[in-house]
């Protein structure tokens, strides 16, 4: 399975990158990961892997990604071509507009075209305001813990939340885990509601 995570510097993709490898890894399956492209600034773009199975290159080339996980819809918009077809797709709902897009000199899609972009190549889309949940569980950024735990929760994967639960508390200080550990009950139970609401997502 090869696993491509995307967004902005400041979100924290590559922790959130860290604790879905270590949730492999204490299922005993065979990790490689790497950072494909990654900005120190706040705004730059942010891109890693995570290959599962035993594949030795952590490299994701267009049209191979089983998975697309993004923090930013912008982002998962610009990563659609990476993904492989009848891949799934979860993304964030809360954008964070580039500078050219904040000053007025630039346009971005709108959220209805790129979720129409992404359930047009995939074979399962979710999408989820990773903003609210995190604020919900007490701590914005634990919103991308959210979007994981929504993700392990579609079963696509070969292991479920409770693995990436007990990589939160292998990995971090108990306070930020609970947090944590809230976020990702909260994408579990959004992933249920919409699922449910639609066979298809």
């Amino acid at each position: 399975m090869r696993i491509l995570l995307t967004g902005v510097g400041g979100q924290g993709t590559l922790t959130a990158t860290t604790l879905l490898a270590k949730a492999a890894l204490l299922r005993g399956l065979d990790v490689t990961s790497g950072e494909v492209h990654g900005m120190a600034q706040r705004g730059g773009v942010v891109e890693s892997t995570i290959l599962l199975g035993g594949l030795k290159s952590p490299r994701v080339g267009p049209g191979e990604a089983d998975v697309l996980l993004g923090f930013e819809p912008l982002e998962t918009y610009r990563a659609l071509p990476m993904l492989r077809p009848g891949g799934m797709v979860v993304s964030s709902t809360d954008f964070i507009d580039p500078m050219g897009v904040c000053l007025g000199k630039e346009a971005r899609p709108d959220l209805a075209t790129i979720q129409a972009a992404a359930r047009a190549c995939a074979g399962g889309c979710l999408f989820l305001s990773c903003r609210t949940l995190g604020e919900q569980a007490g701590a914005v950024q634990s919103g991308n813990l959210a979007l994981l735990g929504a993700a392990l929760a579609m079963q696509f994967f070969p292991f479920g939340p409770d693995a990436l639960e007990d990589a939160v508390r292998a990995t971090l200080k108990p306070a930020i885990a609970s947090l944590n550990l809230n976020a990702i009950a909260l994408g579990v139970e959004a992933a249920a509601s919409q699922t449910s609401a639609s066979p298809a997502f």
